[in-house]
């Protein structure tokens, strides 16, 4: 048992030691401070078999204002070499009315934006999206009753971040979303310490999972770290809704900023495949079309050897080298000839896009389609010139006719 612990111990070290490691400063106030929430990062990155390093200038209580003025914090993103700096305004200042964050806030969240940007010419700003108070801002209520409410609050402090990232090209790392989505899935687990204001363990530990995945656009789904006090059973459930808020919606989080966003549509016809590339903040693509065969092309067209199911990956990279895979299945499947028209025992068969043609049958025939994973997604009767309209379905298909002994496989677009 000793020697494969020792084995498993040396394959991390080796993956860690030949990964990049990404360089954070964070910069903020408590909710990072507390349970130490840039060490969990760490963590959780070195679980999965990724690596950061980070400097932290947090400050109790701090306002983009009074961030703005602390000699250190400036002194620390102005030293440069920064992959990504995180911003976090004071838990309550972006959910004033926007009247009053247009004056107090932003102001200073521009100017430390300007920095970033001055003296990091490839960092990204990363705006920490915080979580609303359990019960709302009872303090500032009166004044703003919006905010009185968890809900309310929370839509103010969605709007004033993606307001940010919009305005100074940034990005958002979607913290308070999955705080909400843990609180309406998962009641049970309790993300807020006893003042209903800072992270509980629980709540640092969501707040990890969600900068990994915005960080790496990896599930955090797997990790073996996990904090003390926390089940392994939560500790997914964390993993999970993290995961899901953040890369489900990707797009949405990121799409004012500079990182790539690697998407593609594909069309395939016999053995040649057309890819288009959807791709966003980009300089250069890298295909693997899963055969082996690459390309630097910005939408190839590629003839495959052989039928078979292949994975392609479309690589995106920016002009500071930051890179984002994105890969899907592809199946390739000869038809026998133009008309798709297939002999099989007494029956012909013929297939036109998403209708399917049954001519020569003796009788009613029952027939049922099958997924490739065996779940049977349409059956009935079919009698001679039947034609099935198969519309909902995309993909790979088998149709079997209980009279005959060979199944048909089917392509539909």
């Amino acid at each position: 048992m000793k020697k494969y612990i020792a084995l498993f111990l040396l394959v991390i070290t080796t993956l860690i030691a030949n990964a990049k490691t990404t360089k954070i400063l964070f910069v903020g106030n408590s909710y990072i401070y507390v349970n130490d929430l840039p060490k969990t990062i760490k963590d959780l990155a070195i679980s999965k078999g990724d690596s950061i390093s980070y400097t932290t200038q947090a400050i109790g209580g701090a306002t983009a204002q009074s961030l703005w003025n602390t000699p250190a914090v400036i002194s620390s993103i102005a030293q440069g070499g920064w992959d990504y700096v995180v911003l976090q305004c004071q838990s309550q200042e972006p959910a004033f009315p926007p009247s009053q964050v247009a004056s107090d806030t932003y102001p200073f969240v521009k100017k430390l934006d300007s920095l970033v940007q001055a003296t990091n010419s490839c960092a990204e700003t990363l705006f920490f999206m915080t979580w609303g108070r359990k019960n709302g801002d009872a303090a500032n209520a009166a004044f703003y009753p919006i905010i009185g409410t968890y809900d309310g609050m929370q839509g103010r402090l969605r709007e004033s971040y993606l307001m940010f990232a919009q305005d100074f090209t940034a990005s958002v790392v979607p913290v308070g979303v999955a705080w909400k989505n843990v609180r309406a899935q998962y009641p049970t687990i309790e993300l807020y310490n006893a003042d209903e204001s800072h992270p509980s363990i629980y709540g640092t530990y969501l707040a990890a999972c969600v900068f990994y995945s915005s960080i790496f656009h990896k599930a955090a789904t797997g990790a073996s770290f996990i904090t003390t006090g926390i089940s392994t059973t939560d500790a997914t459930s964390l993993q999970n809704i993290a995961s899901n808020t953040v890369l489900d919606s990707l797009d949405n989080w990121q799409q004012y900023g500079n990182l790539p966003f690697a998407n593609y549509s594909k069309t395939s016809t016999n053995k040649t495949a057309v890819f288009n590339n959807l791709s966003k903040h980009f300089t250069a693509s890298f295909w693997d079309f899963g055969d082996g065969q690459t390309s630097n092309l910005m939408n190839p067209t590629h003839n495959y050897f052989s039928d078979g199911n292949y994975t392609v990956c479309l690589t995106a990279t920016n002009a500071c080298g930051k890179q984002e895979k994105f890969c899907n299945p592809l199946s390739i499947i000869t038809t026998p000839n133009a008309l798709n028209e297939i002999e099989v025992e007494n029956a012909y068969f013929i297939q036109n896009g998403n209708l399917v043609t049954f001519k020569n049958l003796n009788g009613a025939i029952q027939f049922q389609v099958i997924s490739m994973n065996g779940e049977i997604v349409k059956r009935g009767i079919v009698k001679n010139e039947t034609t099935l309209s198969l519309y909902n379905l995309h993909g790979v298909y088998i149709i079997q006719l209980m009279h005959l002994s060979k199944p048909i496989k089917i392509v539909l677009p």
